[in-house]
């Protein structure tokens, strides 16, 4: 009858008209199914006493969904389905399974405001902090922007072995620091031994006549030659056009450039 009445108050013509529901404050603890509106994008079911979300199975074209101040205590298996969902509160309920409830939110990457606080869930240890790690979409969590600082603990925390290797190697730098010791702690690390080449050791010509004392330097050396690349290149704003070229009587060399890196 709630879902009547609003239809009546909207004046729609046909199920496929309908874009928002407005159910907030009708005291509802089930509602039928709303596959018919196939087309609805805001739902607003807030301030009601509804336990089960089976209604929305078919609602795929959801991107607000309003489900804060209920009495929901799981909800497994019915929100992973809404790909295009973008705002969802589900504030002031009784879910109390941070990892289910996050799993069942983590195939939504369109999914950037996020509402949790004030469920039981939210006094796990590192609850917001594994919420921002498995749901890396979301930018505004429980009112409050989500910060690349919160972004990095995360990650440190929650997959600490990748961040000690991009700790220990990074792009532009290499740290001498073994993985399983965080950057920047207390304990002594002895600095990397440099391979060194004995004379008379070519690998160009292949005429290596000293051999190295430790065969990994040997490894190390071969591999640091053969990895130099060069790469050449154009300055195209610095090539004459063809209009250019039918008036000049010689035609300048192009300028090539040639970079060396490893």
């Amino acid at each position: 009858q709630a879902v009547e009445n609003q239809l009546k108050i909207c004046g729609f013509k046909s199920n496929g008209d309908v874009r928002g529901l407005y159910l907030a404050r009708r005291g509802l603890r089930s509602i039928p199914s709303l596959s018919q509106f196939h087309r609805l994008r805001y739902l607003w079911l807030n301030n009601n006493k509804i336990r089960d979300l089976t209604f929305l199975i078919k609602n795929y074209c959801l991107t607000e969904l309003y489900l804060n101040n209920n009495e929901l205590t799981d909800i497994s298996g019915a929100l992973k389905h809404l790909c295009s969902l973008q705002i969802l509160f589900l504030h002031n309920n009784e879910l109390r399974k941070l990892g289910k409830t996050v799993k069942e939110l983590k195939g939504i990457i369109s999914l950037h405001t996020l509402n949790l606080f004030q469920n039981p869930l939210e006094y796990d240890p590192g609850y917001r902090l594994y919420v921002i790690y498995f749901l890396p979409s979301v930018q505004l969590l429980d009112r409050k922007l989500v910060t690349q600082r919160e972004r990095e603990s995360a990650f440190h925390l929650y997959n600490p072995e990748r961040s000690l290797l991009m700790q220990s190697i990074a792009f532009g730098k290499r740290v001498n620091t073994p993985l399983g010791i965080p950057v920047g702690s207390s304990r002594c690390t002895q600095p990397a031994r440099r391979p060194t080449m004995p004379s008379g050791c070519d690998f160009g010509n292949n005429t290596n006549k000293v051999p190295f004392e430790n065969p990994e330097d040997a490894v190390l050396v071969r591999a640091m030659t053969r990895s130099l690349s060069e790469l050449s290149f154009v300055d195209w704003k610095k090539v004459v056009t063809c209009q250019e070229r039918q008036l000049q009587k010689k035609a300048e060399p192009l300028e090539k450039l040639t970079v060396q890196f490893r």
